[in-house]
């Protein structure tokens, strides 16, 4: 019974991805060998960012994992083991750029849409079946985002594009948390430092590609 009440958010989370990127493989532009290469390397970094919450339960509960490293499994993954997951994305994105081995804008433009749609029914899934009624606020504002992004990634450029999400979210996210007591997405604590830290780094590296013309 326990094993399975674990393993059902895990499902949902999977199930939420899973549709996000089969969204992305039907509605990209791109064409299908590009579509298939970033879905590789999202799935790799997706599977990176979950090692590297692994990795910070560990160093957040190093004493435990010393003397017991199977008792690390009992301890949930809290939200500063998501942000140092976010972290060490960000170092590996920012290695694997430097080396030229990956354009991370345009991962970046892919991992969007994903985001959006998964995250969307992640809250969706939260509110309906579980009833949870903080989920609703970030439910509205990810509907706003996908109604704005459908509307306008034929219509402007992608680097705008980018620079709107970002900003919506941001935006949005700063809104809930002025008036719910807590913001979480796909179950981790979103603090106001953490979204604005987000949107500072996200505009600057927009900001930067934009005019070396990384990005159009």
């Amino acid at each position: 019974m326990v094993i399975t009440s674990k393993l059902i958010p895990i499902s949902i989370l999977v199930l939420s991805f899973a549709a996000g990127i089969i969204s992305f493989y039907i509605m990209s532009d791109l064409p299908k060998e590009e579509k298939k290469k970033q879905i590789d390397e999202l799935i790799s970094q997706l599977v990176n960012f979950v090692l590297f919450i692994w990795l910070g339960k560990i160093l957040l509960h190093f004493s435990i994992f010393i003397k017991d490293p199977l008792a690390i499994l009992a301890y949930p993954a809290n939200s500063d083991s998501f942000y140092l997951a976010a972290l060490g994305i960000v170092i590996v994105l920012f290695y694997k750029s430097f080396r030229k081995q990956l354009n991370v804008l345009a991962l970046m433009k892919s991992f969007l849409h994903v985001f959006l749609v998964a995250s969307f029914l992640y809250e969706f899934i939260q509110f309906v079946w579980y009833n949870n009624p903080y989920a609703f606020g970030y439910l509205i504002v990810l509907a706003i985002l996908l109604l704005l992004y459908f509307l306008l990634y034929r219509r402007i450029t992608a680097s705008l594009l980018l620079m709107v999400m970002v900003g919506g979210w941001s935006l949005g996210m700063w809104m809930l948390t002025s008036i719910q007591p807590f913001v979480t997405v796909f179950g981790y604590i979103m603090e106001p430092w953490f979204v604005g830290l987000f949107f500072m780094l996200s505009f600057v590296i927009l900001i930067n590609k934009r005019r070396k013309g990384d990005v159009q």
